[in-house]
């Protein structure tokens, strides 16, 4: 009745749902409940947490998120108030191919063979490129991912669908990370990455290479969900004017929350970093 007294008068909303005008009143006045005060207590941080995660999380996610940060609350209470609030998770586009492999691949075998539990960190990385589109043109993004902690080890961004962007990804990755010979690294059969030079550095550090079989993105999997999140959680609802202004909002959510906040229920429901410094299995 509250929500429609704009529109209609008391009396006749009394009269439809066979409720006194005196009950309507005194309802008014009463006092909320201890318990109606915590759910709006437990929701306007609900909000908060909505916000600061991007809207990505559904009511699992968040309620993990909560219970972190000390509140007692159920999975399915967090689930109802969600409902009853509003409050949804940004939904993901169905996976469209961007690069199509059209030329001579070497013969490098599926070595991965969509084994993505990984039990150490810099046994196994995951490679792919993809674009995203700003009002200036595209920006492609490479990255690589450690397939143990799903976390972006390299990457780079380029105006240009140039293959130095995958080696640029690759030398940040290394950089940081120094892995021992004996590396997995496993993409897609893209250009950028069966081309020759890419795969003459990979050679000089010891890395074994690893192909998806042609036009089977599951092989991939890993990577292709990190795409499918990144353009979920920052790109869908966003219109970049320039390459500029993509590059500073994809650093900012690669380093700043990818990495080091967002929750994966694949890790136990700990950031990439957190579960790194643990050191254990999800």
């Amino acid at each position: 009745m509250e929500a429609h007294r704009e529109e209609f008068r008391v009396t006749r909303l009394c009269a439809v749902l066979a409720i006194s005008r005196s009950g309507f009143y005194a309802w008014q006045r009463r006092p909320a409940s201890a318990r109606a005060q915590a759910n709006q207590r437990l929701l306007d941080r609900m909000r908060i947490v909505h916000q600061q995660t991007r809207e990505a999380y559904g009511a699992r996610k968040m309620w993990h998120a909560l219970v972190r940060e000390g509140l007692a609350c159920g999975r399915h209470r967090v689930a109802r108030l969600r409902r009853l609030a509003g409050i949804v998770a940004l939904r993901r586009r169905r996976y469209v191919r961007t690069i199509q492999a059209r030329h001579a691949v070497p013969a490098i075998p599926n070595r991965l063979a969509q084994r993505f539990a990984v039990p150490a960190k810099n046994r196994v990385w995951a490679g792919d490129l993809t674009f995203i589109p700003t009002r200036a043109g595209w920006l492609y993004v490479a990255v690589l991912l450690d397939l143990y902690s799903r976390r972006v080890v390299g990457w780079a961004m380029s105006e240009g669908q140039s293959p130095t962007v995958v080696i640029e990804a690759w030398l940040m990755a290394w950089r940081q990370r120094r892995p021992a010979p004996g590396l997995l690294h496993h993409s897609d059969q893209g250009k950028q990455y069966t081309a020759s030079l890419y795969q003459t550095l990979l050679a000089r550090r010891g890395v074994i290479p690893s192909l998806s079989r042609k036009g089977t993105c599951y092989d991939n999997a890993p990577v292709e969900s990190f795409f499918s999140t990144l353009k979920n959680e920052l790109v869908r609802h966003r219109q970049f004017q320039d390459q500029a202004e993509a590059r500073h909002a994809i650093f900012e959510y690669i380093e700043g929350f990818y990495n080091r906040q967002r929750l994966h229920q694949t890790l136990g429901y700990r950031s990439p970093e957190e579960f790194e410094q643990e050191g254990s299995d999800p």
